[in-house]
């Protein structure tokens, strides 16, 4: 198998050989990787659980967990889910690579569908289960949000959606995904749904696609799934702690698929991962800080801002040669959007992952202005 080389490899290269301005302290808007603390809680939960390192985890994740993720999916959504349509997961990048080549094993011609600009990993599954690929242009002047076609459609396997939207931030709406849904079930295709970023809203709570597909008529989430993380909603990434839930006859047969994967989580982090998807509270601290960072970017850079991710999708003339002055002009590291799509897709736009406290946030959108400034 041919993978592309990952964005953050392409950036070191596209980087390698400047030296950077010392005057400035060394900054990265790369990686969307929260810079908070795990609340404390979450790690006491971790240490009180040490002792289960001597057992070996559940593939179908500890009964703990999976209470805890119900609860979240009844508290935040509304979602009276039954046990039978949810699996733990080690995280979702792993779900994301690895579930496209279970569904996909036994179809002739595979097709996946998904959108572009996009996270590599849709890419590197589609390649691993020898698919074909059907690009979902986000542009600016359909507000970044994928289109549809059903002459696509009809012969489509498998639909990954990723709304609130990496890298773009772009958010859609439960009507935009009820007729996706609607879509789904005509050409029976499956519609997956990434929402990792759907607890990083800034104003109203954003519904998952399962209320969609509930608004839709579909009540059993046939052809319908949802993945989601709890690496940013909890400051957590390194808990690998996600779950991929909807359509109970498909988990059903993925389920015993996992079991020779060998993915479940450590038993310590599975009880870690319980105590925080079973309590909200702490997400709203991290919400209302990113909040305040797009709120800064959208003063400083005079720029409008997604209503959910922490994610600005800044435009600019040349997204190389702008990374690259960030970098040897003022010590900062962001992603060019060509990084991040294929056939032109997300060239002229950068990432900025605002994933610091407000001050340092401040510090890198006021280079990014001087930067832009000296254009």
């Amino acid at each position: 198998m041919q993978f592309e080389s990952y964005p953050f490899e392409k950036l070191n290269n596209l980087l390698d050989g400047i030296t950077p301005n010392s005057e400035f302290a060394p900054l990265s808007l790369t990686i969307g990787e929260p810079q908070f603390e795990t609340p404390i809680f979450i790690q006491e939960a971790l240490c009180d659980n040490v002792n289960l390192l001597n057992k070996y985890p559940k593939s179908a994740g500890e009964n703990e967990l999976r209470v805890g993720m119900l609860k979240y999916l009844k508290e935040r959504f509304g979602l009276a889910l039954s046990d039978k349509q949810i699996i733990p997961t080690f995280g979702t990048r792993e779900v994301l690579f690895n579930f496209p080549q279970f569904l996909l094993h036994d179809k002739p011609n595979p097709t996946m569908v998904f959108p572009n600009p996009f996270y590599q990993i849709y890419e590197g599954a589609a390649i691993a289960s020898r698919a074909k690929v059907h690009y979902l242009s986000l542009e600016a002047k359909n507000d970044f949000l994928p289109q549809i076609d059903e002459s696509i459609l009809k012969d489509a396997d498998l639909v990954i959606l990723n709304s609130p939207n990496n890298p773009t931030g772009s958010v859609m709406s439960s009507q935009s995904m009820q007729e996706w849904i609607k879509l789904a079930l005509k050409y029976d295709f499956v519609l997956l749904n990434d929402e990792c970023y759907v607890d990083l809203y800034t104003n109203d709570p954003l519904p998952s696609i399962l209320n969609a597909s509930i608004a839709a008529g579909n009540k059993e989430f046939k052809n319908i799934l949802t993945l989601n993380s709890i690496s940013k909603r909890s400051s957590a990434p390194g808990l690998r702690s996600g779950f991929i839930a909807g359509d109970a006859e498909i988990l059903k047969s993925y389920l015993e698929y996992r079991t020779y994967v060998g993915c479940a989580s450590p038993l310590p982090m599975q009880f870690a991962a319980a105590a925080a998807w079973s309590e909200q509270s702490h997400v709203d601290v991290f919400r209302s800080q990113y909040k305040i960072n797009l709120k800064q970017a959208r003063e400083i850079l005079e720029v409008d801002v997604p209503e959910a991710t922490f994610y600005v999708w800044l435009e600019v003339d040349n997204d190389l040669e702008f990374t690259k002055k960030l970098y040897s002009d003022f010590n900062l590291k962001v992603l060019p959007g060509s990084f991040l799509g294929r056939d032109g897709a997300g060239k002229g736009y950068v990432r900025l992952a605002l994933v610091y406290d407000t001050q340092t946030t401040k510090d890198a959108l006021f280079r990014i202005k001087k930067a832009l400034n000296k254009d």
